[in-house]
């Protein structure tokens, strides 16, 4: 079954400094969907763990499966426009409405 357009939730504002977690999710997609999350239009890249030389300025984890992004520490750069799509492979991926974030 494809994916339903997820809902999306992003905290409209953000204190610097504090842990914001984002979320999205669909229920109608089997086998069930992987989330990816974007900010202003590009997509971001899933890291786990800590930080590596790479990129060293990535502040978030990101969660395919559960469709949780977390910022340990949300700085100003992190102000922007975020959507995240599922996709399950079946039918087309969904996104949801791009919502702004101001820290």
């Amino acid at each position: 079954v494809a994916p339903t357009t997820p809902v999306c939730d992003v905290p409209s504002s953000a204190m610097t400094g504090t842990v914001v977690q984002l979320s999205c999710k669909e229920t109608e997609g089997s086998p069930p969907s992987e989330y990816q999350w974007y900010k202003n239009g590009v997509a971001l890249l899933e890291k786990t763990g800590t930080g590596s030389a790479r990129t060293p300025n990535i502040t978030y984890t990101m969660n395919k499966k559960s469709g949780t992004l977390l910022f340990n520490t949300v700085t100003k750069n992190d102000t922007g426009e975020y959507f995240c799509e599922a996709s399950n492979g079946v039918g087309l991926s969904q996104k949801c409405s791009v919502k702004r974030m101001q820290v």
